[in-house]
């Protein structure tokens, strides 16, 4: 997603941020946070129970249909388990057309409600941060700036000591900052307008010490595969 030096601005931006603070930001760029599987699968469960639905509510209109394609126009006696295969063939067909509808990425993505999406990518980036951050500095002083590309969307999450002192509407600015660059296609600019404005707020929370050390990498985490 981002070239060497697309990732070296985010490296340094880290690095420069952390001259100030003896908090560590980790950041973190995920292709995509979740694969929306059983999204997907409701969404042709949906489509499948509609359309037998409609199948058995105008039986005789969908009756007279398949005769008038299959049978010259002649019609026939239909008995009931004649019907019945009907309602399930249909029902069977619109769940594969629809599940073969969503291998294509953007409809997928447009038929997520941005609720989903958002406690996907929320739930995403706590997971990372669990991983990565969480506890693994002597102050627990951690902070992950997390950026999902496919739902648009971005995360800060602070390990307790900061949460403690600095509430999360403060993180606003740096994602507003990070959003309006990253709208413009300057997704590395972003996420380092993101750590300077984490960083400031570092700094004036939690000042460096003589005896800070780099307890976590500066380096961009990139994440290509699905993070689900």
């Amino acid at each position: 997603m981002l070239d060497q030096d697309s990732q070296r601005i985010v490296t340094q931006a880290v690095a420069a941020a952390e001259q100030n603070t003896s908090g560590e930001i980790v950041t973190v760029l995920a292709a995509q946070s979740d694969g929306y599987a059983d999204v997907a699968l409701w969404w042709s469960v949906g489509v499948a129970f509609t359309a037998m639905s409609f199948v058995a509510v105008f039986a005789d209109f969908y009756t007279g249909l398949w005769d008038a394609l299959f049978h010259s126009g002649w019609s026939s006696d239909w008995t009931p388990g004649q019907v019945l295969t009907l309602v399930l063939a249909v029902g069977v067909l619109k769940f594969a057309a629809m599940q073969a509808l969503q291998w294509w990425k953007p409809l997928r993505l447009f038929l997520i409600p941005r609720p989903i999406k958002a406690a996907r990518v929320r739930n995403a980036a706590v997971r990372h941060f669990k991983v990565g951050a969480e506890r693994r500095t002597h102050g627990r002083t951690g902070v992950l700036i997390y950026l999902s590309m496919d739902e648009h969307r971005a995360e800060i999450v602070a390990d307790e000591a900061i949460a403690a002192q600095v509430p999360a509407e403060v993180w606003g600015v740096a994602m507003a900052d990070m959003l309006v660059e990253i709208r413009k296609g300057c997704v590395a600019e972003g996420i380092a307008a993101g750590v300077r404005d984490v960083g400031a707020v570092l700094a004036e929370k939690f000042p460096r010490g003589s005896d800070d050390v780099n307890e976590l990498p500066d380096r961009l985490i990139v994440l290509y595969e699905l993070s689900a």
